[in-house]
């Protein structure tokens, strides 16, 4: 059961069941040999996920490989259809395959060995799949929002749409994969070579069908050509993407993501680790951008003192407008999220049920914008938790804060200058918080605007 801006309770089972399915890095084996004794195949595990699917097996002796398909659980056998083979992977011990792009409901999946790359009856059926749906809402679904959705390249329900191009990306195929983009205004087509020459051909924004990129296993910085001088996988001019990880492991090693001047784009299901500047950078004029279910690890210690654990996990920045950051799980970063850096106009941002683990501080740390943040998890936050200044306007809402230092913080006003007229925040003047049916246990110091201030410097 979700918990809702009326209350928190469950607030610590809600945030490890949305965070994200990245659990641990697993070896891959490329091959689909056989490991076992047995022309059967024996089922292990199932499951229905947020508009996904899986299933795994125990890999059959001398089967060439498998066909995996899907349907409706209420349909007939004649409704299967076919995963992409892609999907389809072998581990150490196991096998295992996806389904993504589900709408809400139930499904079954089966998996058939093929011999001699021929298919045989020797199949399994899984039992009746329960896919629930992501979350959609925030700013970046806000209806007057110049996009009208965060969902990238697939539906509001969770579906691919009709005409999107969907390609796999791993160790092996990031810089040899191909798709045709359009290049022109008349829409003549120039064929990409690579994942970064996709995203440059496509900056310019003549093609705006709904593009998915799936990334499989870990992919290090030193796998891509074409990340810029930063480490940065570059997302500019983009319309209509979706980066995802598939299953438990995609891993983005050693490299961040910028996104710039960009309309609707996704980034889900994701382990950043070891990037070199920010993890996830939303840097200059974007729109409409859902960054979700992603789980975001050290950075690669910088040159600043402040940098020991790397740069912004998450920074929002540049006149980035009508975004939602939501059920990530920020694992003891030094500094999750700058939302707002030289920002000068009011832009909307919405925060919600992410889990902020023993990070420090940024939570985010926020100038000029107009902010909601609601039914996050703050645990363990040595520095500060929420920090308001340049005017800022922000509603924290329905938050559990757990050991939070100091959980909410207006630059040079109250709590910041309560021990220090300098304050955390380089001297910039405050903003405005209004804090509504927050749990706050094991706080250093939290004063409300309604408190005795002399009162509460006697205690």
């Amino acid at each position: 059961m979700w918990f809702t801006k009326k209350g928190v309770s469950k607030v610590i089972a809600c945030l490890l069941v949305a965070s994200t399915v990245f659990y641990t890095q697993v070896d891959r084996n490329a091959s689909l040999a056989a490991t076992v004794e047995s022309s059967q195949v024996v089922l292990t595990e199932s499951g229905g996920c947020l508009e996904s699917a899986y299933v795994k097996w125990t890999p059959v002796t001398t089967a060439s490989g498998y066909n995996v398909y899907y349907k409706g659980a209420g349909e007939s056998d004649s409704a299967y259809k076919q995963v992409d083979n892609e999907l389809i992977r072998q581990y150490s011990s196991y096998c295992r395959a996806e389904v993504l792009g589900l709408k809400k409901g139930n499904y079954v999946m089966k998996v058939v060995p093929l011999f001699d790359n021929k298919e045989t009856t020797t199949m399994a059926v899984t039992q009746t799949l329960s896919v629930s749906e992501h979350v959609r809402e925030g700013f970046a679904f806000a209806a007057q929002s110049p996009m009208g959705t965060g969902s990238g390249g697939y539906n509001n329900d969770g579906t691919v749409p009709t005409n999107s191009q969907i390609i796999y990306v791993t160790k092996d195929t990031v810089n040899t994969l191909t798709l045709d983009v359009i290049t022109s205004s008349n829409g003549s087509t120039t064929k990409a070579i690579g994942l970064a020459d996709v995203l440059t051909k496509r900056q310019k924004g003549y093609d705006k069908r709904p593009l998915i990129i799936r990334f499989i296993g870990k992919v290090t910085a030193s796998d891509i050509s074409g990340l810029n001088s930063t480490g940065y996988l570059q997302v500019k001019g983009c319309y209509n993407v979706t980066l995802e990880g598939v299953g438990e492991d995609a891993t983005c090693y050693g490299w961040g993501i910028l996104i710039r001047e960009a309309h609707n784009v996704e980034v889900r299901n994701l382990g950043m680790m070891l990037f070199p500047d920010d993890g996830i950078s939303l840097d200059t004029n974007n729109e409409n951008i859902w960054v979700h279910n992603n789980d975001i690890f050290y950075g690669a210690a910088g040159s600043d003192a402040d940098q020991v654990k790397g740069d912004g996990s998450c920074d929002i920045k540049g006149f980035s407008n009508y975004v939602t950051i939501a059920y990530n799980h920020f694992f003891d970063s030094g500094k999750s999220s700058l939302c707002g850096m030289s920002d000068t106009k009011e832009f909307f941002v919405t925060y919600h049920h992410n889990w902020f683990d023993h990070s420090d501080s940024r939570h985010p740390r926020i100038r000029v914008g107009t902010i909601h943040i609601y039914n996050n998890y703050f645990d363990g936050n040595s520095k500060y938790g929420v920090g308001v200044t340049q005017g800022s306007s922000v509603f924290v809402e329905a938050n559990y804060f757990r050991n939070c230092k100091y959980p909410m913080l207006i630059s040079l006003q109250g709590t910041d200058v309560y021990g220090s007229k300098e304050g955390t925040f380089s001297g910039e003047a405050g903003g405005m918080i209004k804090a509504y049916n927050n749990t706050v246990i094991g706080e250093t110091r939290l004063v409300y605007a309604g408190k005795n201030a002399t009162e509460d410097r006697k205690s």
